[in-house]
């Protein structure tokens, strides 16, 4: 992974991106596009080096983010899947209702203690 572009905390702010952190595994998304009316802000109330809560909600498509991702790890040579492989778990299921099918009928053996 030495090809990734790697930056500093306060770095972010000026480049919109999508960043992760491997250490602490929070990811941090800078968009620099919405418009939020300044006369809100203009009270005495906030100060200017202060962050403000918008929302608690994440206005990022998951499913997007994955993929993003998940390019990222293909591209730097992770072979990790982030999603679990549905079809696996599907054939794992499909065996054990064979072998639970195969059993039907057959009465348990008692084993006595010797």
């Amino acid at each position: 992974m030495s090809n990734a572009r790697r930056f500093q905390l306060d770095e972010l702010t000026l480049r919109p991106g999508t960043y992760f952190n491997p250490q602490t595994e929070i990811m941090i998304v800078v968009d620099d596009s919405p418009e939020v009316d300044h006369e809100i802000f203009e009270s005495g109330e906030f100060d200017s080096d202060e962050w403000v809560l918008i929302a608690e909600d994440a206005p990022i498509d998951e499913s997007k983010r994955d993929e993003l991702v998940e390019r990222f790890q293909l591209s730097h040579g992770a072979s990790v899947d982030l999603e679990p492989d549905d079809d696996l778990d599907d054939e794992e299921d499909d065996e054990e209702d064979e072998e639970d099918d195969e059993l039907d009928g057959v009465d348990e053996l008692e084993l006595e203690p010797e």
